[in-house]
């Protein structure tokens, strides 16, 4: 199973499920569709804006564990 990591990239985390755009927006990252956020890593995003990463990566990986159950 895919699992979200820190140094993954925020297009990355897009690129392994659909609806991982609206769980980032979510989360409080509304800037999923700027270009330049795509390079940035969970790491980085998560200090530019503020968040805690520990809690960010659980989210996300409970979200992405959900919709690749098809449960969301």
């Amino acid at each position: 199973m895919d699992k979200i990591t820190k140094d993954m990239t925020i297009g990355e985390i897009l690129n392994l499920h659909p609806k991982m755009a609206s769980a980032l927006m979510s989360a409080g990252m509304h800037c999923v569709g700027c270009s330049a956020s795509l390079g940035e890593t969970l790491e980085e995003a998560a200090e530019v804006h503020g968040m805690d990463l520990f809690l960010l990566e659980v989210k996300l990986n409970a979200f992405l564990n959900e919709a690749l159950q098809g449960r969301i």
